[in-house]
């Protein structure tokens, strides 16, 4: 059964919980905007953003902080046109790297029409998730009105409580009740990506979060991802998949170079550059034989072709860049 048939009861008159089905009205006018989801690292951010837009725009992986940049993905309807900014999860920097991130999500919230804020339901609301609800209530309620209402929001600033296909009915309403007293959202959307259950309820109330405007990028267009940037970021996702809890996190992946042949028949040439910071790490990236570096090469050709709209090879280079996440010069280099 369902675990959103109906709207719990004991949830608070103020805050409004969807659960029903999106209908279309071909009347309404066009809407376009930019939303940014917020959250904890690994409350499902890329995961949420690919399921809507219908592709993998984002890298996603049980492990924390595995977005490193603002990723924006385009969604696309007849009606409306939505920027969902995947942003880096919001956590206490150990690196200069982590400050960094923080920092994109600063410039990230700096010109948004909606905020989607992430909580999963498997979770207790925490200490990160009230550090982010204080930094959201700081720069987006109303001056001189307490943040106990719906109505202190300046911008619509939806909770998305995600991963409810973890819990019974019971534990889903108990989690709603929460999330309400928790923060008194703007709406409260209970959603599983995974099963896509509830996600046009998702879609539907996100597009009337932001303004009335005009399509901002051409239909076909579902991320503003340069083909180096998504081809980096899919490797980076395979190697995060092919390795687990063995992989170091100061990986980072760079395209130095796609070389395209005048023959349309040849395959382009994609050189990239994977840096570690300790020479021990390069044999845990390698693999035996270079396994890992095989696998990870048929793992990501499909979707790298589809980037480079042609056939392409993979040249991977592990190197050693010592101490890069705390050495700003070779952040700049690595683009962070």
């Amino acid at each position: 059964m369902s675990p959103i048939e109906h709207e719990p009861q004991e949830l608070s008159e103020e805050a409004r919980v969807s659960f029903e089905a999106p209908q279309e009205d071909s009347s309404s006018p066009y809407r376009s905007g930019f939303v940014a989801v917020v959250g904890r690292p690994n409350v499902g951010k890329s995961t949420l953003i690919n399921a809507l837009v219908g592709t993998r725009v984002a890298i996603t992986s049980s492990r924390p902080e595995t977005t490193r940049k603002a990723i924006r993905a385009i969604l696309t309807r007849d009606n409306a046109q939505l920027v969902l900014v995947d942003t880096p999860g919001i956590h206490r920097p150990r690196t200069l790297l982590g400050q960094r991130l923080n920092d994109v999500v600063d410039d990230s919230l700096s010109e948004v029409d909606a905020i989607a804020f992430l909580l999963p339901a498997d979770q207790e609301v925490g200490p990160g998730d009230t550090r982010i609800l204080g930094r959201l209530q700081n720069d987006f309620t109303r001056k001189g009105q307490a943040p106990d209402s719906p109505e202190a929001w300046r911008i619509p600033v939806i909770a998305i409580v995600t991963k409810i296909d973890e819990l019974n009915r019971n534990q889903l309403v108990d989690k709603l009740i929460e999330i309400d007293q928790f923060g008194h959202f703007s709406q409260i959307i209970p959603v599983s990506a995974l099963e896509h259950d509830n996600l046009g309820e998702v879609e539907k109330t996100l597009i009337e979060s932001v303004p009335q405007g005009p399509q901002m990028y051409p239909e076909e267009t579902v991320s503003e991802e340069s083909p180096s940037e998504t081809i980096a970021e899919l490797v980076r996702g395979a190697f995060l998949e092919e390795l687990n809890d063995e992989l170091p996190h100061s990986l980072a992946v760079t395209v130095d170079d796609l070389e395209y042949p005048d023959e349309s028949t040849e395959p382009v040439l994609a050189r990239l550059s994977l840096y570690v910071e300790r020479d021990s790490q390069k044999p845990i990236i390698i693999g035996h034989h270079a396994e890992h570096l095989v696998r990870v090469k048929k793992k990501v050709r499909t979707a790298v072709n589809r980037v480079v709209g042609r056939r392409t090879k993979l040249e991977l280079h592990v190197k050693v860049s010592k101490e890069w996440q705390s050495d700003p010069k070779k952040l700049d280099r690595l683009g962070f």
